[in-house]
């Protein structure tokens, strides 16, 4: 069974395409076939496979985030390495997703080279999904299994800390990665990218604020 959902103006949205009854070994065919090199993103739980396709304006905020990460390791002093798009699989428990983007910062030390095994390795400490047409929600219980302690989630009405606590996330006030800021924080600075055209412009104000 295949469910399409798409708008004309894939400026503005985004394209999602679920199909059903999918094996592991098919689902594994395809991220090879498909390669590194591609702007669609999948998940898959247990036989049911979501492949996306992100608009412009997903782009521009998850990139933003991304900086809005980085500029707070290097002002903190935190080791961290990104992992963007990677794709995050774990046959045993039949789940596997591409986050919009991923960050190793407390378990930075922990990962070395350039390919990641979730069964001996630990998953990301923070994910960064944005949502902009297309809700992400479908895709926590697959970062739950992964034991991902903490999502970012964007949407157009704010932004969402959740924090895994006993087995399911909560939303929280405060950053586990990063104790001093707050959803409020992220919020504001996010709120002034909209009356500028420079994303620079809004990483500096983050800066002066670290340092304040």
């Amino acid at each position: 069974m295949v469910s399409l959902l798409q708008n004309p103006s894939h400026q503005q949205n985004t394209q999602r395409v679920v199909l059903h009854n999918i094996s592991w070994q098919t689902y594994q065919a395809m991220l090879a076939d498909m390669g590194d090199h591609r702007s669609s993103q999948l998940a898959y739980d247990h036989g049911v496979l979501e492949i996306t396709m992100p608009s412009d304006l997903h782009e521009f905020i998850k990139h933003l985030l991304e900086r809005i990460v980085v500029a707070l390791t290097e002002e903190l002093n935190l080791k961290v390495r990104g992992v963007g798009s990677v794709t995050l699989n774990r046959e045993d428990l039949e789940q596997g997703v591409e986050p919009d983007s991923g960050f190793y910062i407390q378990n930075a030390s922990r990962i070395r080279g350039r390919k990641l095994d979730l069964v001996n390795n630990p998953a990301p400490d923070l994910v960064v999904e944005v949502d902009i047409t297309s809700s992400s929600t479908h895709r926590l219980p697959i970062y739950k299994s992964l034991q991902v302690p903490e999502v970012w989630r964007y949407t157009v009405q704010a932004i969402e800390i959740k924090q895994l606590h006993d087995g399911n996330y909560l939303n929280c006030e405060f950053s586990a990665a990063f104790p001093m800021v707050s959803v409020v924080d992220l919020q504001r600075f996010l709120e002034e990218s909209n009356d500028t055209d420079d994303d620079n412009a809004v990483i500096r104000s983050l800066r002066s604020w670290i340092r304040e």
